[in-house]
């Protein structure tokens, strides 16, 4: 079979820290949205279940039919607004709001709208606001020395040395090395790994006007603004040319499926996808869908083990997880900015867009990712309006 020719440690590698960083980075939120809605512990296992296996079915199975990284993640803004939105609703009325916004989201993919828009966002633009997502996640790589000097220098002396011997395997080395050195400081909490199945828990839906407008929308929008956005522009940024509108609507459809047992809403991955999708992945982009499959794969037994693997991975320390984050997307920030301003035509459009998507602002309850590319569109309108194009550039790709 092709995917175990493709496959590499550093691939595998790669999959394995795209779950670590994005179920540590969020799963305390989607614990949140749910007891927002009063559900039990049985009713959060189910979520966990219908969230593992959708994301792990629709980024392995269409990562190895497309030959390329597909990468859907649960939505971590959408789950932040559930946690606040969700008081005073119901898990019916919460699964009533969760299946109007899948049908948004597919109405989005099947008319195309959504594509249309993102392929006229310049490479330049895109390319600034993949940086603006990631450089936050570069400096919480060092940021983590504040709290474990020994364990971030080890890593960093590991991953330079790598990089030096065996550049590759950096990551994977990284990762290994860093593991071992917060075992051996008795810093790995063992004690949360729960060895249990997770079991689905149905949900009947009931729909009112008044979740359609308190949580639905509000789901829908930050979904599509602050997740799939980004989504659509880490692929852009890093030369991958995909079925967007297909993709949209898969998300869609598997979040209508899986709604009743508490998958709230699935979307394109970003900061996850720029892991898969960099070279740290592999050298050769064609053979960096393997890693994808591994995430995909993972996110799977996340579903069917549940509170096992939760308990694993949350049992790292923060410091660990942030480090090999922000390390392993160290050459993705680098070729983000290299390909955010090296067009001089529009290099402050880019660069605003870079600066107002790492400030983090948030308004009306979208994130900083939709802003920062209003304001480099907006930027590149004012400053490239009635001008004649020049030569063309980079960012014109």
């Amino acid at each position: 079979m092709r995917f175990f020719k493709d496959l590499s440690l550093s691939a595998a590698s790669a999959g394995f820290v795209a779950v670590l960083v994005g179920f540590t980075s969020s799963v305390a939120l989607v614990f949140q949205a749910a007891q927002a809605f009063g559900a039990s512990q049985e009713v959060i296992s189910s979520w966990m279940w219908a969230l593992g296996l959708g994301m792990g079915l629709t980024s392995a199975i269409p990562s190895l039919i497309l030959r390329q990284p597909v990468m859907i993640a649960w939505s971590t803004p959408g789950a932040a607004v559930l946690a606040s939105a969700g008081l005073g609703f119901d898990l019916g009325q919460a699964t009533g709001a969760f299946i109007v916004c899948a049908g948004l989201i597919v109405l989005c993919g099947v008319t195309g709208w959504f594509e249309r828009v993102m392929n006229r966002i310049p490479m330049a633009i895109a390319s600034g606001l993949l940086a603006g997502v990631l450089v936050n996640f570069g400096m919480a790589a060092f940021s983590a020395a504040h709290t474990a000097l020994p364990l971030v220098l080890a890593m960093l002396a590991t991953y330079l040395l790598g990089k030096r011997w065996l550049p590759r395997y950096a990551v994977p080395l990284t990762l290994l090395v860093s593991i071992a050195f917060a075992a051996a400081q008795g810093h790995i909490a063992w004690s949360q790994v729960q060895w249990e199945w997770a079991r689905p828990v149905w949900t009947t839906p009931h729909f009112t006007w008044q979740a359609t407008v308190s949580v639905a929308l509000p789901l829908f929008v930050v979904t599509m603004a602050s997740q799939n956005v980004p989504g659509v522009a880490v692929m852009r940024a890093t030369g991958y040319q995909m079925p967007v509108s297909r993709l949209i609507s898969l998300t869609g459809l598997a979040t209508l499926v899986l709604a009743p047992f508490g998958g709230y809403a699935l979307n394109l991955a970003a900061i996850t996808a720029a892991i898969c999708m960099g070279p740290e992945a592999h050298p050769d982009p064609a053979r960096r869908y393997t890693a994808a499959v591994v995430n995909g794969v993972i996110y799977v037994g996340i579903g069917l083990f549940g509170a096992a693997v939760a308990g694993l991975l949350v049992a790292f320390p923060k410091e660990l997880v942030a480090a090999i984050a922000g390390l392993a997307l160290l050459s993705t920030i680098g070729g983000g900015l290299v390909a955010a301003l090296q067009n001089e035509a529009h290099r402050e459009a880019a660069l605003i867009t870079f600066l107002v998507t790492a400030s983090g602002v948030t308004l009306g309850g979208i994130g900083s990712a939709f802003w920062g590319v209003v304001a480099g569109a907006l930027a590149l309108l004012v400053t490239q309006a009635g001008r004649k194009p020049g030569p063309k550039q980079d960012g014109a790709r």
